[in-house]
């Protein structure tokens, strides 16, 4: 590494301010970290221009001005741009600079990231994490890495700042695999949290005492307790997007297909959410399958 990664030291720079980046950009400033951050709406920039952040019009002017650049958008499409795009970051980037893309995206994207960053003597991260909004407002992030080791290594008071399990998994694209473990992981769980609660009103239980017996035993799963409370209240805002989980699933699948792997419970899943999001609710939290799932029952779960 050409430079220490320190707070007082180090510049990061910070690109996507959404349902998570803010709360991780704000954390790396709370630790004392100088911010530079760039979002296509800048208005989602204020809470951390208040906290001394400096607004850059692109992704190019925010490494320009940065040691370590980050970002967290929505779609593949979107790391292409702020990061390889003419107005990018690695444009902006000089050498011994580091990228870290926190983005869900695609493994192959990452090592082509990875590609072109070291022909320019920049080094290149993929981190995406898991723990929705909650997790970035509490600092307690997974996250999954993919890179060269020392760069890694060197990255650890960032990582600290956003998360509490921070594991490097191997190299470009290593972290974006392991995020596609994670969601597949989530993809099915879904099902099974959605269709018990359905279950448990049909049955004509009382959903939060069900969840009392259920939540702390072997049916448990941070889906079950984090989200079960936001369906039975009726309260779908995104922790973390429909639209965004239904890319993840497709790049999960289409990964899975090039390993000549058969996944049908993720497929079984990702086609549901499509449904979802024909009825709609792209921008809902992936909580609102419930909505899809009792509209296959004809019940009116907001109704209920």
């Amino acid at each position: 590494m050409t430079i220490k990664i320190a707070p007082g030291e180090t510049k990061i720079g910070w690109i996507g301010i959404g349902v998570m980046g803010s709360s991780m950009c704000g954390h790396l400033i709370d630790k004392g970290f100088s911010a530079t951050v760039y979002t296509r709406t800048k208005t989602k920039a204020d809470s951390l221009i208040k906290k001394g952040a400096t607004w850059a019009a692109t992704p190019k002017a925010v490494a320009e001005q940065s040691d370590v650049i980050f970002s967290i958008v929505g779609f593949p499409s979107d790391v292409r741009e702020v990061m390889l795009g003419a107005e990018g970051a690695l444009v902006g980037c000089k050498s011994g600079n580091v990228l870290v893309d926190m983005t869900t995206s695609e493994p192959s994207l990452a090592i082509e990231i990875a590609t072109a960053a070291k022909a320019k003597g920049v080094h290149s991260v993929d981190a995406p994490v898991s723990g929705g909004d909650v997790g970035a407002k509490e600092a307690r992030l997974s996250i999954m890495i993919g890179g060269e080791k020392d760069v890694v290594s060197a990255l650890q008071p960032c990582w600290e700042a956003m998360g509490k399990t921070i594991v490097h998994q191997g190299g470009a694209g290593a972290g974006q695999h392991t995020k596609m473990v994670n969601q597949t992981l989530i993809a099915t769980n879904m099902i099974g949290v959605c269709e018990a609660l359905l279950y448990a009103y049909k049955a004509g239980l009382d959903l939060n005492t069900v969840m009392q017996s259920v939540a702390s035993g072997a049916a448990g799963s941070w889906s079950l307790s984090n989200l079960g409370p936001r369906i039975i209240n009726n309260n779908f805002d995104p922790g973390f997007f429909v639209e965004h989980f239904i890319k993840d699933m497709g790049i999960a699948l289409d990964e899975a297909k090039k390993m000549n792997l058969c996944l049908p419970g993720l497929a079984l899943s990702h086609q549901l959410y499509l449904a979802l999001q024909a009825q709609g609710r792209g921008r809902d939290g992936t909580h609102a399958l419930e909505l899809a799932l009792a509209s296959l029952a004809g019940v009116d779960w907001l109704d209920r």
